[in-house]
């Protein structure tokens, strides 16, 4: 079944139709049947494309166990929201959820910032401090960028995982915690171990309960969803009317690449929404490189330069008929093909 997003959010008259697969899961195990769920569990994590929906049942599956959880994805995918999603499913929700960027610390301190110190074990270390672990006891503790880990670190995480117990740096008495520990990385850790740069067994610790999140590229039919939810945020913040989003300029976020994910996303909306003096938003309020995709495509060895809204307008008039759309814009099929090709959201997005 698939649904018809609004690009409005319902509050204007003007549509972008983007394929998107009802949220109903005819799973077996029925975990994500009921709608009214997901907005509460997931409040912070936006998806109805089907890998998204396989992210929520994840999410779900694994938050019943303590074993150790390994969340890969590029940067800007939500690790630290996923990882969250599954510390507050879980029966620890109301205990520490702790995270800690693995890459931001020297070597010299991450021993001490995950496991804690005693008085005098090095230079500056005038008190007691309780680490990462101890603080997290009975909860959840993220260690983000754990490919960025210190071998020395590794080692000593490796036997934590081993028994739950550990010794601050400098002492002696060993101190036992109970903690689920998700881990979470935008690097191959398979690659890391070869490269020697990660321990095999640490990796295999690690990797009991993986989830994979997709790139917002693989997701692009969750865009209009993401994009109203982030100018909603932005309007109730700075006290603003809702903005109506234009057909070009959705089409225009959609076919975006993304490298930086739904961060990046994020941060293009946010930009858009400052430079948008007017009731509708459109490519003019979009960033550069966005902006440049408006007209500057040319197919290959042909100075004929296309308009995303001309073409996908054309195709709506002539029901979709590549054959008059073509002789309408006038030029070659084999042009309007190539030009479909780059951009494919545009068949999917004709109401016809």
């Amino acid at each position: 079944m698939l649904n018809k997003v609004n690009d409005t959010g319902g509050t204007g008259n003007r549509k972008t139709c983007v394929e998107i697969p009802s949220f109903k899961d005819d799973s077996k195990s029925g975990r994500l049947k009921q709608n009214e769920k997901i907005p509460n569990v997931f409040k912070n994590i936006l998806g109805q494309n089907r890998k998204m929906i396989e992210i929520f049942r994840q999410i779900i599956n694994v938050a019943e166990y303590d074993y150790p959880v390994l969340i890969s994805g590029e940067t800007g995918t939500g690790k630290e929201l996923v990882a969250k999603a599954i510390h507050e499913e879980s029966h620890r929700k109301a205990l520490p959820f702790v995270p800690i960027n693995c890459a931001a610390l020297p070597e010299g301190l991450i021993e001490s910032e995950l496991f804690g110190h005693v008085k005098g074990a090095f230079s500056g270390a005038v008190r007691d401090k309780r680490g990462r672990f101890e603080i997290a006891d009975g909860g959840t503790i993220l260690l983000d960028e754990v490919a960025d880990l210190y071998k020395s670190a590794q080692i000593k995480l490796l036997r934590f995982l081993e028994d739950g117990k550990f010794e601050k740096v400098g002492g002696e008495k060993t101190v036992s915690v109970n903690v689920k520990v998700i881990s979470a990385t935008n690097k191959d850790l398979k690659k890391q171990v070869k490269k020697e740069s990660f321990r095999e067994d640490l990796y295999y610790r690690l990797n009991v309960l993986p989830i994979h999140l997709p790139p917002l590229r693989e997701r692009k039919n969750d865009i209009p969803l993401l994009v109203n939810h982030f100018l909603e945020q932005a309007a109730r913040k700075y006290n603003r009317a809702p903005f109506i989003v234009s057909d070009e300029a959705m089409l225009l976020l959609v076919e975006y690449e993304w490298p930086g994910n739904v961060r990046e996303l994020q941060n293009a909306v946010q930009f858009a929404f400052v430079k948008c003096h007017d009731v509708e938003l459109t490519p003019d309020n979009l960033p550069m490189e966005l902006k440049d995709k408006r007209i500057h495509w040319a197919g290959c060895g042909s100075s004929t330069k296309l308009d995303i809204f001309l073409v996908k307008t054309t195709l709506e008039k002539t029901g979709g008929n590549k054959a008059k759309t073509a002789r309408h814009l006038g030029v070659g099929r084999a042009t309007l093909y190539r030009f479909l090709e780059d951009y494919p959201a545009i068949q999917k997005s004709i109401c016809v």
